[in-house]
């Protein structure tokens, strides 16, 4: 299925986000990417499909248990690097500057990241979301210094419009330690 778009509901109930995801799965066409649980006892229900499916979709998780529902998005044109990120198929040959964006939400990290990636020619070296970290997700960028800092900027504040940021930083020349131990 081509993923023209991605989106993501997160809820505070295990039980009640599966249920969500059945009805996300049979409200639109769209394919689930991830449904799983997370830390701290949080579940996640990422899907793909065209735009107006995955609005749907998403729409009809969030109003089936709205009392549970941490945070959400719908993110149209995702950007290609994101979803190798999500998944930790991401190599990166020269690591440069580098950025941390970390947040209260695995939506708020990635909505974060795609808007950063689409603000500057950064790259995502590493996107850890939510496990062992109390809910926790953060995303690690790489790029020339000045691109690091406008990508982090654009990312940090979709976060804190919504709420969720934690804290940024921007590295300008990382260790090679630093740089061995995030790859």
């Amino acid at each position: 299925m081509n993923h023209h778009a991605i989106g993501l509901v997160e809820f505070t109930s295990i039980a009640q986000g599966i249920a969500a995801t059945d009805a996300m799965a049979k409200t639109a066409n769209v394919e689930i990417l991830i449904a799983k649980s997370i830390c701290p006892g949080k579940y996640i229900v990422m899907i793909g499909g065209d735009v107006a499916a995955v609005n749907q979709s998403v729409g009809a998780g969030t109003e089936m248990c709205p009392d549970v529902v941490v945070d959400s998005f719908v993110i149209p044109n995702v950007h290609p690097s994101v979803l190798p990120a999500i998944s930790g198929g991401t190599h990166i040959e020269n690591v440069r500057a580098i950025s941390v964006i970390e947040t209260y939400s695995v939506a708020a990290t990635i909505e974060a990241t795609d808007a950063a990636v689409k603000a500057a020619s950064v790259e995502p070296i590493r996107m850890h979301l939510a496990f062992g970290i109390g809910g926790k997700s953060y995303v690690v960028l790489t790029g020339e210094v000045a691109d690091v800092n406008a990508a982090t900027q654009a990312g940090a504040a979709i976060a804190s419009d919504k709420g969720f940021l934690v804290s940024q930083v921007v590295i300008p020349r990382p260790s090679r330690q630093l740089i061995d131990q995030l790859l």
